[in-house]
């Protein structure tokens, strides 16, 4: 049987430029597996359905959740959102190394049940450059921006927490940084 797979999670604010770090690890690392999560939202523009999100109906997430087939799920901004278990968990004993992209609460679970889990929270510089990105993204409404922006708040406040704090002023110092970790 091949050595058990690590367990890396990849988390911070909305905005803090978790998605974009991920895409480049997987681009660079290429044996690394990417976790799909579970959503009720529906596709944003530029998401192709079951690529960048499972999309599943709202009775669909909640009888995933009564069958414990998720490691972790929240509900935030209006709709629901979770990590499948098995896919994980049948990676990891493969010996495959299973990247997670998750808010923070989620990351916190995930990290009571893996506690050998590597856990990277991602920040932006500055309040002000996560404001930017999220305008940017040209996919929320003013209050909806400032509904993230309140939650960020919160979710800076459980840095502390995690293995590591990687600050997103420049994407390749950012990549290279997680990478380097990775490699040790």
């Amino acid at each position: 049987m091949a050595n058990k797979g690590r367990l890396i999670i990849i988390s911070g604010p909305s905005g803090a430029g978790k998605g974009t770090i991920c895409y480049e690890l997987i681009k660079r690392m290429p044996e690394l597996i990417v976790s799909r999560s579970v959503t009720t939202r529906p596709p944003r523009t530029n998401e192709q359905k079951n690529r960048s999100y499972l999309f599943v109906s709202q009775a669909e997430f909640l009888s995933m959740v009564q069958n414990n087939e998720l490691l972790e799920y929240d509900h935030h901004f209006e709709h629901f959102y979770g990590t499948p278990r098995k896919f994980v968990e049948d990676m990891l004993k493969f010996g495959k190394d299973v990247i997670l992209e998750i808010d923070v609460k989620g990351a916190l679970q995930v990290k009571q049940n893996f506690p050998d889990s590597m856990l990277f929270f991602v920040e932006a510089p500055s309040e002000q450059a996560l404001y930017d990105r999220l305008k940017k993204r040209g996919t929320e409404t003013e209050e909806k921006i400032q509904i993230r922006m309140a939650r960020s708040r919160l979710e800076l406040a459980q840095k502390n927490k995690y293995d590591y704090c990687i600050l997103n002023d420049s994407l390749e110092r950012a990549v290279g940084e997680i990478m380097d970790i990775l490699k040790k």
